[in-house]
């Protein structure tokens, strides 16, 4: 069975047929979006996965590359797996006079001093190697916001 068209008709626009005419011009008000909406994330995690010596090769371009940022602030290593000595540090060609690496204290976790660091803000990036769940992600990303500062994560499989 056809049902028969007439090739005069014009078809409303489908988003126009459900919402109805009056309320397609609020679809084009703009919108104004807080500040940190326009900013990129703060918060990034690498995975990596492999011997020591190449997960040092790939994360060597990575750290030199933060290192010789132009902001004034620091890079700063919380509590840096063992393999990562100041002397490979210098052999990766990082620029050490805007390193910081900080371990925890007693009684301190590197999550908590990672989360301090990004909030205080005298730290472009700071950079962890924590095992993080989903609530934790978030609070760095949210404590890298009240630093303006960016927060990267590095998980070592």
């Amino acid at each position: 069975m056809q049902f028969p068209q007439s090739l005069n008709r014009s078809q409303l626009p489908l988003f126009e047929a459900f919402l109805g005419q009056s309320l397609v011009p609020q679809l084009t008000d703009s919108v104004e979006l807080p500040s940190w909406a326009e900013e990129s994330e703060p918060f990034s995690e690498l995975s990596l996965s492999g011997s020591l010596n190449h997960c040092r090769h790939l994360l060597g371009p990575v750290l030199r590359e933060l290192s010789q940022n132009q902001d004034a602030r620091w890079l700063t290593l919380i509590a840096p797996p063992a393999g990562l000595t100041n002397a490979w540090l210098r052999s990766a060609g990082l620029n050490l006079d805007r390193l910081l690496v900080l371990q925890p204290r007693t009684g301190q976790n590197s999550f908590d001093l990672a989360r301090e660091a990004l909030r205080l803000g005298r730290s472009h990036t700071v950079v962890s190697w924590i095992k993080l769940q989903p609530a934790q992600r978030l609070s760095l990303s949210c404590s890298a916001r009240l630093g303006s500062a960016q927060s990267l994560n590095i998980r070592l499989d």
